[in-house]
């Protein structure tokens, strides 16, 4: 195998010693060497991007100005993907009949990448450290290779960045140098040893000594020039979307450093992280559609979560003071650029205080997050400059309806039709179908109220806004506001329209706790009644079942202090310190259709 492999490299180092030639003469834009330019450019893209040098298929070159623009075919198809994978086999043989194992054990590394380039930042071009403790050992993936005759050039990248390794055949023992030309191969994962030098163009660079396969790569890495761009092949393939867009892998990083940002934040105020079941006998504490599972030994069905919050809350009751949870839940709902089945949330509860202590955590929280990844409070999300200085703006829901429509519900007082006849006419030339027939349906003036919020006002929320005192139809969780009657000490934290927190002063009474979750149980059976077809989102299911958790009541009646809590959700706010559009974009492996 290895004489073939020779055979392709020697012509693969001619052809480019022609480009460059033809660079070095005639300017690429001149008319006598346009077509020349035109097809060594073509050939030079497919020499850098083929994941072999030896005798792997590539695209082939057309010589003809004719055919410029034709498809070129893709080492991504099918065809050529099988073809690669058989090479890399037979490689893989050949490597094991050398007693090389190309699938290793472990490699010891002196240095990461990045490390290299800040300890090594003093070379000069032209300048090699010499010192026998610049002796260094680096692993990585193979993201690019180019040769010239006895001079092989590499780019390896780790976890922490890329660094070139330099690849001299008269420094290379044995019969190495062959072995890197006819059986490495782009997306191999490989450990080298050498020393460091930065070559006269400037590029800091491992002089290798010797290498070793540690992965044995069998698949071609997606084309660099035209990447990895099918939307729906990035989430099914997350790992080949961070290998072939590092960016992606930043998201992540970020991630994990806001997550452990909020920790810190809520730990240096005396939380206690505690952590409460996953699969639960009754889904409570949110409206949502929850997923059903069946337990065989115990024979019963069980509900995987749909919020944290009621178990939580008999932490406080057993004594805790300062709880939170850091975990996943579950609703079976639709799936959208801010909603995916499966999602992180941070819930705290802390004792002897309201709701207006969780703004302050929320600002904290934020803040300290947006200064961990960001370094500032002025950011940009999606060409909308968002500030984050604090104090943030505090406004209640009434006051914010009246602002955007002109509509004053306190004066409706309990005159429901009233409230919709009004609103019809007011918003009649703004108001799609779907908006109109949300209104005429609405069983309460909170109801509409809420309708009229998320129509008109909530889109406009770009800056922070706390929205306070939500309508008590629609908060059956929260306590009674001690000024306002109808309504609750609630608030949810808006930015750049879209809802990032919500938060009650809790209710603490369970008499009132049992008939509130009563009429939410109750309304929910009102609209399973409801034909499909009569329904708003005729795609929508209310068919399941929702039991009132009696356990919950139960441990109110023992007595849970005053207390204040926050649901925020983590992804929409990685979303917004990272500029990405979509929730998928920061969920490593979101949930999709199945694939045909």
């Amino acid at each position: 195998m290895e004489a073939p492999a020779m055979k392709i490299w020697t012509q693969t180092s001619h052809q480019l010693k022609q480009l460059f030639h033809s660079s070095f003469f005639f300017s690429p834009f001149s008319p006598g060497c346009l077509h020349s330019y035109r097809r060594h450019r073509r050939f030079f893209a497919t020499c850098s991007t083929s994941s072999s040098a030896a005798a792997e298929p590539s695209v082939s070159v057309s010589e003809s100005g004719r055919n410029r623009n034709r498809r070129r075919p893709s080492s991504s198809s099918t065809s050529d993907r099988e073809a690669i994978r058989s090479i890399r086999l037979k490689k893989v043989e050949e490597l094991r009949s050398k007693g090389l194992e190309p699938y290793a054990y472990k490699w010891e590394r002196t240095h990461s990448a990045t490390e290299l380039h800040s300890i090594y930042q003093h070379l000069s071009s032209g300048e090699e450290a010499n010192d026998p403790s610049d002796c260094v050992s680096v692993a990585g993936r193979i993201m690019a290779r180019r040769a010239f005759g006895k001079l092989a050039f590499l780019t390896l990248r780790d976890d922490s960045g890329t660094i070139q390794l330099y690849c001299e055949k008269d420094k290379l023992s044995d019969d190495q140098f062959e072995q890197l030309k006819a059986l490495v191969d782009v997306g191999d994962i490989i450990g080298v040893t050498g020393t460091i030098k930065r070559t006269e163009k400037g590029e800091l660079s491992v002089c290798v000594d010797s290498f070793a396969i540690l992965t044995k790569s069998l698949l071609p890495l997606p084309d660099k020039f035209h990447g990895l761009t099918d939307v729906d092949k990035r989430y099914r393939q997350r790992y080949l979307d961070m290998i072939a867009n590092p960016e992606v892998g930043d998201v992540f990083r970020k991630r994990a450093k806001i997550i452990s940002e909020i920790r810190k934040v809520v730990e240096s105020l005396g939380f206690v992280e505690v952590e409460t079941p996953v699969l639960q006998g009754a889904a409570g504490g949110a409206e949502a559609r929850p997923f059903i599972t069946y337990h065989n030994s115990l024979g019963r069905d069980l509900y995987l979560r749909i919020a944290t919050e009621l178990h939580l809350k008999r932490m406080l009751v057993g004594g805790f003071e300062k709880v939170y949870e850091i975990g996943r839940i579950f609703r079976n709902e639709g799936i959208s650029t801010r909603h995916n089945p499966e999602f992180t949330t941070i819930e705290l509860y802390e004792a002897y205080s309201d709701y207006a202590s969780m703004m302050n955590m929320a600002e904290e929280i934020v803040t300290q997050c947006a200064l961990a990844v960001q370094g500032k409070l002025t950011i940009d999300y999606q060409g909308t400059a968002i500030c984050l200085e604090r104090p943030w703006r505090r406004e209640t829901m009434h006051n914010l309806v009246k602002e955007a429509s002109g509509i004053d519900f306190n004066e409706f007082g309990d005159d429901l039709e009233a409230a919709k006849e009004v609103t019809l006419t007011t918003l009649a030339r703004s108001l799609e179908d779907k908006g109109k027939f949300a209104i005429e349906n609405c069983s309460s003036i909170g109801h509409v109220l809420n309708e009229v919020f998320e129509m008109v006002v909530e889109p406009k929320l770009l800056q922070p806004t706390f929205v306070l005192d939500y309508p008590v139809e629609i908060s059956p969780l929260a306590k009674p506001h001690r000024s306002s009657t109808g309504l609750t000490e609630r608030f949810e934290l808006f930015i750049c329209g879209r809802e990032l927190a919500n938060a009650f002063s809790e209710l603490t009474d369970p008499i009132d706790q049992r008939v509130r979750l009563e009429e939410q149980l109750r309304q929910h059976n009102l609209t399973k009644q409801v034909p499909a077809a009569d329904k708003e989102n005729k795609s929508e299911d209310d068919s399941y079942e929702v039991t009132l958790d009696e356990d919950f009541v139960t441990a109110l009646e023992y007595g849970m202090p005053p207390a204040s809590g926050m649901g925020l959700g983590i992804d929409r706010l990685v979303m917004l310190l990272t500029n990405s559009a979509s929730i998928r974009d920061v969920i490593a492996f979101p949930v999709l259709k199945a694939q045909n």
